[in-house]
């Protein structure tokens, strides 16, 4: 190690992109005297000069001081920058991979301060795949990804906030796990880069039992495009009244109908069809998430009207729970709930919910600061 030196990440962009004099850019440790002349290590020391730096870039010349540009509000998130002249990384998965399997699960993580095991992607490897997992209580994204390795790591949905655009521009990268250090359990998820190591400390807990969670069995495998459903899907949203908008889904005879319940609006597309279950309801935000994340050609397979739905594409599931019309409605409750916000109590994805609940409530539980969200139809996590 040349220097220990911390400076403001912005600061120091905007000051490169400010002399912009050449496209090669030399820094220097530097140490000077009291006379402010440059001294030795050990000189410096005895005179308890502070250290800097020295920055050439085309005609200009500055001194940076330790922790320029940094502030009391200036968050202390570090990276480590190498530079070598030799590609250093062994690569053992694709960036375009990794980025992808982010991108499909980040959006899923809770955003609820009091379930901080949901508001992290579970990182998982074994049996030669890696599966990125997020879960919100509502739904369920997991993506697998051929990997030559083991290990398991939760980490904070904040913490990965920026790295699938980072890893675009990688060319190489390695992904490990580490043992933190800080205890005996504790676990480090390392992503090496040939200029940057992300190093990310695994949060306490544990993620619920997601593989029970996801439907083995369908009595309808419905297979569109969710281009043209997006489409729809936008049309609806324009006449719903709030910002909770419900969508039937109705399948006859190779045909798919996206609809208001109220019939204000409906869309049909064409589609290949099998099996026997031909009407569900769905938060109408819930697809259209589903539907961005999936892109492309979709698998839609149902088992019936109540019980979760699986969204497949290739290695990737997205697990989402229906909304309860009024003909689902096994008996009538003295205060009743409204259709579309009751959840569906009687699948066997639904009864997980009071264990998964109750590992969640287990975890240290951080102070809210946000609004109480509107209650909907939980996934079984």
């Amino acid at each position: 190690m040349l220097v220990d030196f911390t400076i403001g990440r912005k600061g120091l962009l905007g000051y490169l992109k400010a002399v912009a004099g050449s496209n090669v850019v030399k820094v220097v440790p530097f140490r000077e005297n009291l006379q402010g002349e440059p001294a030795n290590g050990a000189d410096s020391e005895s005179h308890g000069i502070g250290k800097r730096l020295k920055v050439i870039c085309g005609s200009n010349t500055s001194y940076l001081e330790d922790l320029a540009w940094v502030g009391d509000k200036t968050p202390m998130t570090l990276a480590e920058v190498r530079v070598s002249p030799n590609n250093i990384v062994k690569p053992n998965i694709g960036n375009v991979e990794l980025v992808e399997a982010l991108n499909r699960t980040l959006p899923f993580t809770s955003a609820e301060d009091n379930r901080p095991v949901l508001q992290c992607v579970l990182f998982k490897a074994g049996e030669g795949k890696l599966k990125l997992v997020g879960a919100d209580g509502y739904r369920l994204a997991v993506q697998s990804i051929d990997f030559d390795g083991e290990g398991q790591a939760l980490i904070n949905r904040d913490d990965l906030a920026g790295i699938a655009n980072a890893l675009r521009r990688a060319r190489r990268v390695n992904l490990s796990f580490e043992a933190s250090g800080e205890s005996l359990d504790g676990t480090k998820l390392i992503i090496d880069t040939e200029a940057i190591r992300y190093s990310f400390i695994s949060a306490d807990g544990t993620f619920p039992d997601y593989e029970k969670l996801i439907p083995k069995e369908a009595k309808t495998v419905v297979h569109f495009d969710t281009v043209e459903a997006g489409k729809a899907i936008g049309s609806l949203k324009v006449l719903a009244d709030s910002k909770s908008y419900p969508i039937d889904i109705t399948l006859d005879n190779g045909l798919v109908m996206l609809s208001s319940p109220d019939d204000k609006e409906r869309a049909v597309m064409p589609a290949d069809i099998e099996g026997e279950v031909n009407r569900v309801r769905i938060d109408g935000k819930y697809l259209a998430d589903a539907l961005k994340a999936c892109s492309g050609m979709v698998d839609l397979k149902l088992s019936d009207g109540k019980s979760p739905i699986l969204f497949q594409v290739e290695s990737y599931l997205l697990v989402t729970m229906p909304m309860l019309t009024n003909a689902d409605k096994a008996e009538p409750k003295a205060e009743p709930v409204p259709a579309e916000e009751k959840p569906a109590e009687d699948t066997e994805a639904a009864k997980a919910v009071a264990e998964a609940e109750e590992i969640t409530k287990t975890e240290k539980p951080k102070p809210k600061h946000k609004r109480e969200r509107k209650a909907k139809e939980p996934v079984a996590v």
